[in-house]
């Protein structure tokens, strides 16, 4: 930029592009504005996902490379990275749905989802069924001329309920309805694309962003066509991801297989302990081999039942805040994923939305307690976890 005066030169500095290398870690392009030499260049990009970069809102470099990466993952046609996993939700579900329409839902779901859901009832006229999710039969009695989507949980939160996904898929296959999995609980553990979904949605917050310090979402695609309408609405509705969480999370999937792994084995160490524990009515956790979907889990899950147990305490809802208050190693917290062990109490908390035969119709009791297993030694955990039992007995 020689001849021109400093405070040009100071707007203007330059972007340095590698030569003769390249950088292994994905770079962060925190810039939103990207320019063109041809004005029909510029016309082209605002034509949908995978066109050159235009605008933050709608690409990134290092978000496009956190959409691949999980395409990739999960045997997509497509991705869409968002800011937060209800981003991802909204996206899909509000570029779906129209007034009249008709949506199947399992019950036991994340509270934020089912919240969403009724809001759409409420607000918009869509139509909702919620069904127990124990028998595709449940989703064929429930199908009408107007349904849309079919809505699922790998493992249901908090209450485990692992839904056999490949044929509550094939229930609906050539109706027209899309199947959509929320797939957070078991990222690598589960591909439901594979399985027959049509499309898969991820918190990226919890195990694939794995540390505690990044917020995202992302919904995958089986079909380019349905990639490119949530893509239409997300990119209007403003639930961009921001390049820097895009960047942790592709940190975070660096180790999310190792990470899983460890979380899966140390919650199923803590499940079977938990089992044996007189103040303990019930454990919820696919790895055991007396829960009702064992062997859907042993399908579907083979590598491991994810890192999330839940529990009912025999004292009801007064022993489960005892017990929350009385741990010291573990964390009283939301989420999940994080590399640290987290509990909560789900009934006044992620789905405090329900009412009292909405939570009983999930399978949610007063004393559940969500146990949200991290990377620690089980042993010291069940120091912990045994030492909270015992004053809320």
């Amino acid at each position: 930029m020689t001849g021109h005066h400093p405070q040009t030169r100071a707007v203007h500095p330059p972007v340095i592009t590698p030569s003769g290398s390249r950088p292994l870690g994905q770079p962060i392009y925190q810039s939103h504005l990207f320019a063109f030499d041809a004005a029909d260049d510029l016309a082209a990009a605002f034509h949908g996902p995978g066109q050159a970069f235009l605008y933050g809102r709608m690409s990134n470099p290092t978000v496009r490379a956190l959409e691949e990466a999980l395409a990739e993952i999960e045997g997509g046609a497509g991705a869409l990275a968002t800011a937060a996993g209800m981003g991802a939700i909204n996206g899909v579900l509000m570029a779906l749905l129209k007034s009249g329409d008709h949506v199947i839902a399992q019950s036991s779901l994340y509270g934020g989802t089912y919240a969403l859901l009724h809001d759409l009832a409420d607000r918009w006229g869509v139509e909702l069924t919620h069904i127990p999710g124990d028998d595709p039969a449940e989703v064929r009695a429930a199908l009408r001329p107007n349904t849309r989507l079919l809505y699922l949980e790998t493992i249901a939160n908090p209450t485990t309920h692992v839904t056999d996904i490949p044929a509550f898929a094939e229930a609906v296959r050539g109706t027209g309805v899309l199947t959509v999995v929320d797939n957070t609980f078991a990222p690598l553990l589960c591909r439901p694309l594979e399985h027959g979904a049509d499309i898969v949605v991820h918190s990226v917050t919890k195990y694939l962003g794995g540390h505690g310090d990044v917020m995202g979402g992302a919904a995958v695609f089986a079909d380019p066509d349905v990639h490119r309408r949530v893509w239409d609405h997300a990119v209007e509705l403003g639930s961009t991801a921001d390049p820097f969480a895009a960047w942790l999370t592709l940190r975070g999937l660096a180790t999310a297989p190792m990470r899983v792994a460890r979380h899966s084995a140390n919650a199923l160490d803590l499940a079977r302990r938990l089992a044996g524990h007189a103040s303990v009515d019930r454990v919820h956790y696919p790895g055991l081999i007396d829960h009702p979907q064992h062997e859907t889990a042993r399908r579907l899950l083979p590598d491991g039942a994810g890192g999330v147990l839940a529990f009912e305490l025999a004292g009801g809802r007064e022993a489960g805040r005892v017990f929350s208050e009385s741990v010291r190693l573990v964390s009283l917290s939301p989420s999940l994923g994080d590399t640290g062990t987290l509990v909560m109490h789900p009934a006044s908390t992620s789905h405090r939305q329900m009412d009292a035969a909405s939570l009983a119709a999930a399978g949610i009791g007063e004393g559940t307690v969500r146990l949200a297993v991290g990377l620690e030694d089980p042993d010291d955990l069940w120091e912990d976890i045994e030492q909270a039992l015992a004053k809320a007995t």
